[in-house]
Formats: C-alpha cells, sequence, structure tokens
C-alpha cells in the first residue's frame, strides 16, 4: 500500500521539477528589456483613460450564474441520457425519467421564479426613496 503512496510521490516530486525547470529555463532565456510602453495595461497601442477599476453591472454575474446553472443542469443530465436506453432495458427507465423530470422541474420553478421577480431584466426601475423633510 506504501508503493502507491511512493508513486504519487514520485510524481508530484517529478511534476513540480518540471514545472521548476520550465520557469527558469524561462527566467534565463527571456530578454530583459523594460521599458514604458511594456508597462501600459494594454498592449493594443492606445493610451488608457482614467482608472482601471470600474463597478460592472451586477446582471452580468447574474446571467453568468445562470448560463453556469443550466451548464451544470446539463453535465448532470448527460450521463443519464446516455446510459438511458440500458436503464429502459433493465426496468429502471420509467425511475431515470421522473428522476430527471423532477430535477429539470426543480431548475425551472427557480428559473422562473427569478424571471418574474425581474431578475433578468436587464433594465429595472430605480426605487425612489421617500426623502425626510431634514433633508
Amino acid at each position: 500500500m506504501l508503493f502507491n503512496f511512493g508513486v504519487a510521490l514520485t510524481f508530484l516530486i517529478v511534476m513540480a521539477g518540471f514545472v521548476a525547470g520550465n520557469l527558469l529555463v524561462q527566467l534565463l532565456l527571456s530578454p530583459h528589456n523594460n521599458y514604458d510602453a511594456k508597462k501600459m495595461p494594454y498592449d493594443c497601442g492606445e493610451e488608457p483613460v482614467g482608472s482601471g477599476y470600474r463597478q460592472y453591472n451586477l446582471r452580468f454575474y447574474l446571467v453568468a450564474l445562470v448560463f453556469v446553472i443550466f451548464d451544470v443542469e446539463i453535465a448532470f443530465m448527460y450521463p443519464v441520457t446516455a446510459v438511458f436506453k440500458d436503464l429502459t432495458q433493465d426496468g429502471w427507465g420509467l425511475m431515470a425519467f421522473v428522476e430527471i423530470a423532477i430535477f429539470v422541474l426543480i431548475l425551472t420553478v427557480a428559473f422562473v421564479y427569478t424571471w418574474s421577480e425581474g431578475g433578468l431584466d436587464w433594465i429595472r426601475e430605480q426605487v425612489k426613496r421617500p426623502t425626510s423633510p431634514r433633508e
């Protein structure tokens, strides 16, 4: 059993040596001529204007999150659909179909709820808060 750990340890040592060797070769062979144009944040030839730090709209993250959720849904469903014919022949087809249907139903309910609450609207109305008389 310790032999298996030795193989893994040897692999990790060889991997670390390979990475360190590549970094060392790159350090020795790469040119070291630093000049102002090379230190610019953009390599397209345009002068940067303003700060590089901006606050992005949070809806970009929401769209990315919805994409990831449905992408993971496909990743979970694919193995079942790949062997669905075999499951049907073994008598487990209906159970597999019901499990996938429940899984899709849960995600669909969450998607419809988010959509109905306006979470996917790109342009939202700004909520105006009442101002106090002291302001």
